[in-house]
């Protein structure tokens, strides 16, 4: 898999979601990525105390055609959630292999 999927960003960037039910939660952007010619972003709650049991969330990105805008899908099937956790674990490893090579 490579790099080439990764956005890298040098600022954390903060994604505001409202659910259904009106509630607002803010988000950090970890990471945004292709499976299965998808494309996916990986978030953490910005309220996550403790960063060693930090809850992943993924979103499918879906561009919208009556807007050109893009639309997030929470993802609810737990196999799919368990392959992307699979995938992203492995994105996340290659960065940092990287970003040691580079040093």
């Amino acid at each position: 898999m490579s790099n080439e999927n990764i956005h890298d960003i040098d600022e954390m960037v903060r994604i505001t979601m409202i659910d259904e039910n009106g509630n607002e939660a803010v988000f950090e952007h970890v990471l945004t990525f292709m499976y299965e010619n998808e494309r996916y972003m990986a978030l953490a709650p910005e309220d996550a105390e403790d960063a060693e049991e930090v809850e992943i969330i993924f979103m499918r990105i879906e561009p919208r055609k009556l807007d050109g805008e893009d639309a997030y899908v929470y993802i609810d099937n737990e196999v799919l959630q368990e392959e992307l956790f699979d995938v992203f674990m492995e994105l996340l490893s290659e960065d940092d292999l990287d970003d040691m090579d580079g040093e």
